[in-house]
């Protein structure tokens, strides 16, 4: 949904196309900001307590974008603080544009990274092989959760990985949102594979109660413009159909009644907003923390 892959498309190069609208059609990026500027630094401040090092797991990190306001939030919460940060992440062009991100940004000195090209569960198969699993402070997973095959199985193996004091930052699509709405009336007839799954903050949420596990819920608003949408050829509005629909080249080759019919819907209240003559989706996002 946001930091990651997405692996329907078979066009590796349209999808990060279509992904780049995305972003820069939402208020995505914003909504997390607002969140890591308001909410971060209380979530964090105790993650180091009498700690010489801080040890942060990105899973899913993406292009860094975000690991770098969390990272800068932390080091305002413990300065001169070491940090190591580790990052999980199976797209190689997404570390490459990390590790230049990271290259061409100040104040890191004292951040120690690593990057592992795998997914989760990956991850969580080469870490069981090790006789002593290693803790860490603050993990994090960014709009991934959609790529995990078992999540329940993933929530607690990392779950089991915070040390003391230590938090686990969740994000993902609200329950709330239209992407819910979205799924569940039309997913069952748009392309599938078992790669990805719609799973929103309302299924996550029951699925950490159902495990025990203690956490905290934000919601914030989001939203995406998809005016274009509904502007015939237009490359924008093509792109945007792609990334909400999950389907490559959708607006050229879904069946007519069905991309007419879910035309019609987005202009609905119950999915958009109208604002300033702009068709506004409701990306809004959910923001979950789980104690250790």
């Amino acid at each position: 949904m946001a930091s990651s892959m997405r692996s329907l498309f078979t066009d590796h190069s349209r999808y990060v196309e279509s992904f780049r609208r995305f972003l820069s059609n939402s208020t995505e990026h914003q909504c997390m900001q607002e969140f890591m500027d308001k909410k971060l630094p209380g979530i964090i401040a105790r993650i180091g307590d009498t700690k010489s090092e801080i040890n942060i797991l990105s899973i899913g990190g993406g292009a860094g974008e975000i690991d770098l306001q969390i990272l800068s939030k932390v080091q305002a919460q413990y300065p001169g603080v070491h940090i190591t940060n580790e990052v999980v992440e199976p797209s190689a062009e997404q570390i490459t544009k990390y590790k230049e991100l990271v290259a061409k940004t100040s104040n890191l000195e004292n951040i120690k990274f690593a990057w592992h090209k795998e997914t989760s569960s990956e991850y969580q198969n080469r870490m069981m092989e090790q006789k002593e699993l290693q803790r860490w402070d603050f993990i994090h997973m960014i709009q991934m959760l959609y790529y995990v095959k078992d999540i329940p199985a993933t929530l607690k193996f990392f779950h089991s990985l915070l040390a003391t004091n230590a938090k686990m930052l969740i994000i993902l699509v609200s329950g709330a949102s239209s992407w819910q709405k979205l799924w569940e009336k039309y997913g069952s007839r748009l392309p599938r594979n078992d790669l990805c799954q719609y799973v929103t903050s309302s299924d996550l949420t029951q699925m950490l109660d159902k495990l025990g596990i203690e956490y905290k819920y934000y919601d914030l608003l989001s939203t995406m413009d998809i005016s274009d949408c509904f502007i015939d050829g237009n490359e924008n509005g093509d792109l945007l159909w792609d990334f909400l629909t999950e389907t490559c080249n959708f607006n050229t080759t879904a069946p007519p009644d069905l991309k007419a019919e879910i035309m019609i819907d987005l202009q609905k209240p119950e999915f958009s907003i109208k604002k300033e003559g702009k068709v506004l989706f409701n990306n809004s996002l959910s923001f979950i923390v789980v104690e250790a």
